[in-house]
């Protein structure tokens, strides 16, 4: 990192009230990253509650955690939380009280994999449509079994009832998971979707199981929780795109996603996060780092752009942002009202702070994750990459300091001593967070 403290910040410290009329202290939002911290009972630990009150002391308005499962028989990968029932209530509501401290916001995101639940984890996946996963990922994944119209009921409980009790420990919202690839973004989408009944067809049967989803959620949470949607700008990512209107053929589009968004807002969402991709085109595309957001700069700018003006919903714009003067010109124009970030917050955690109170003006690098063998690096960049992420959350969840030094080689060897065969499976090695 740069440093300068010459400027004043000011749009990133504002304040803001959400539509449910709850106030979030500034503008920063750490946005979701799976913290893999869960053992094999899918509960949460006390790493969590270390992780969680060292960037609430770090100055962020929004927590939003990493995916917390409603079923703890279909994760999206190992370590992930599960909350179906009270049976982990203390130990939630230790995590959302760190959370919670020095006036920040703790934000549950609840989530089912659908398809994208490994073969090493889960011989049973559920999704829209049975069948198997095609292309080169199919061999990592089971066949998939069709959901019923009584298990999709069934999904929609859980998702309710895991917000539920999210409000119950204290967690101050939700999040619901839509985007990625996972279970909801596979509904909207018709290359996952071929289903011929309500939920199937048509945009608007293929959105009605998040609809569903956030209905039943209002209602479990009344209407003074907020409620945040995390949605695809369309299903290929920006990397991978000829332009930012393009989708995945015959996939989720950008005018699909501006539709669901306006209906979101109808509903009463409080918060629309906006993301892009799936497992198989992820966002993420290579392990270059600081390279590689240079020459991308801050994600999907354009796709929210084109959403200025369509809502009055409150946006949250994630990825890319490295700079206060990037954070502010988007506040500025007004394309988003949130600034989304999550890995530099596994290297600086207290990066609000130092540009709210201390006025940084500088940049944050991410490093190029490097193993130092090339073969090593095609095969695996992108799992270096979570991985190594993964790393710098554990230690800040040990009491320990960030370490930018640490390699991509020892990046992967923890990924194989957390997350077992599951680690090198295809699907992560070039990421999707």
């Amino acid at each position: 990192m740069t440093n300068d403290t010459t400027a004043t910040v000011a749009l990133v410290a504002e304040p803001m009230t959400l539509p449910c009329g709850v106030t979030v202290k500034n503008r920063f939002c750490k946005s979701a990253m799976n913290e893999a911290l869960a053992g094999r009972d899918c509960a949460p630990t006390e790493e969590h509650v270390r992780l969680y009150r060292t960037w609430a002391q770090g100055g962020a308005g929004v927590l939003v955690t990493g995916n917390v499962m409603v079923d703890h028989t279909q994760l999206g990968e190992p370590g992930n939380v599960a909350v179906e029932d009270e049976r982990d209530l203390a130990m939630l509501h230790r995590w959302a009280a760190a959370g919670a401290e020095n006036g920040a916001h703790c934000w549950m995101q609840i989530n089912h994999p659908g398809r994208q639940s490994p073969i090493t984890i889960n011989r049973h996946p559920l999704a829209p449509s049975g069948g198997k996963v095609d292309g080169d990922y199919g061999r990592f994944f089971a066949e998939l079994t069709e959901l019923t119209r009584e298990q999709i009921r069934d999904i929609i409980r859980r998702f309710a009832n895991t917000a539920r009790i999210a409000r119950k420990a204290g967690f101050t919202g939700v999040e619901i998971h839509a985007a990625h690839g996972y279970l909801i973004n596979q509904f909207l989408s018709p290359l996952d979707n071929r289903r011929t009944d309500e939920y199937g067809g048509s945009l608007e049967n293929r959105a009605r199981f998040l609809f569903d989803v956030f209905d039943a959620v209002r209602e479990a949470v009344g209407p003074k929780f907020p409620i945040a949607v995390k949605l695809n700008s369309s299903d290929v990512p920006i990397a991978i795109k000829v332009n930012e209107q393009d989708g995945a053929p015959g996939g989720f589009n950008e005018e699909e996603s501006i539709w669901v968004m306006k209906q979101l807002e109808k509903r009463g969402v409080d918060l629309i996060d906006i993301s892009g991709g799936t497992y198989s085109r992820p966002v993420i595309q290579t392990n270059d780092g600081a390279a590689e957001d240079r020459r991308r700069g801050v994600y999907f700018t354009d796709f929210a752009r084109r959403v200025k003006g369509e809502l009055n919903v409150p946006i949250a714009l994630t990825g890319g942002f490295r700079n206060v003067a990037d954070m502010e010109h988007a506040l500025d124009e007004g394309i988003t009202q949130m600034i989304g970030i999550a890995r530099p917050l596994a290297l600086v955690p207290d990066l609000p702070n130092r540009i709210i109170r201390d006025g940084w003006r500088g940049n944050v690098d991410l490093p190029r994750v490097s193993t130092g063998i090339k073969p090593l690096d095609r095969a695996f960049g992108g799992i270096l990459v979570i991985s190594w992420f993964e790393l710098q959350m554990h230690r800040i969840a040990r009491g320990k300091r960030p370490n930018p030094r640490i390699g991509g080689l020892r990046a992967l060897l923890f990924a194989i001593r957390q997350h077992g065969p599951a680690a090198l499976a295809p699907r992560r090695r070039k990421g999707h967070q």
